[in-house]
């Protein structure tokens, strides 16, 4: 493997999610696109498959991919951070406490405020997304 190409994130709602993504936590969109027919359906293994996704960019040139499924609706299931798979994507900042009071101010729900590392190398917090998704905010001190 030579590098993470991206994260994927489903989400339920597009608008919603770029507000958060693109105005909360300033990543900037690098290329949207509607894809269906045979090539998505079959690498995704769904049948009909119609899916918008949006590559978004942060600072640093890494990719998150929200995923909107026009063609296979789901629900939103709450899930934990011990849950088995994929649970979290995480962010660099350069300010945590900061963050935190803008982010709470604009109605983000945090698990509890920033936090220092046993190790003391890092201050750090969890927030969700719309649909529930974890997010981690991470400052490094060291």
């Amino acid at each position: 493997m030579k590098a993470i190409r991206h994260s994927g994130i489903v989400i339920s709602d597009r608008e919603k999610a770029l507000r958060f993504y693109q105005d909360l936590l300033g990543l900037t969109m690098h290329r949207e696109m509607v894809e269906s027919g045979d090539f998505i359906s079959d690498i995704l293994g769904l049948k009909d498959v119609k899916v918008n996704t949006m590559k978004l960019k942060a600072d640093d040139g890494n990719l998150v991919e929200l995923l909107h499924f026009v063609s296979h609706p789901r629900k939103v299931v709450p899930y934990e951070l011990c849950d088995m798979g994929p649970t979290h994507v995480a962010f660099t900042v350069e300010d945590l406490d900061k963050e935190y009071e803008r982010l709470t101010a604009a109605g983000v729900s945090f698990t509890v405020p920033p936090q220092v590392s046993v190790d003391g190398n890092a201050k750090v917090t969890f927030c969700k997304d719309p649909d529930g998704n974890y997010i981690e905010l991470v400052q490094m001190l060291k």
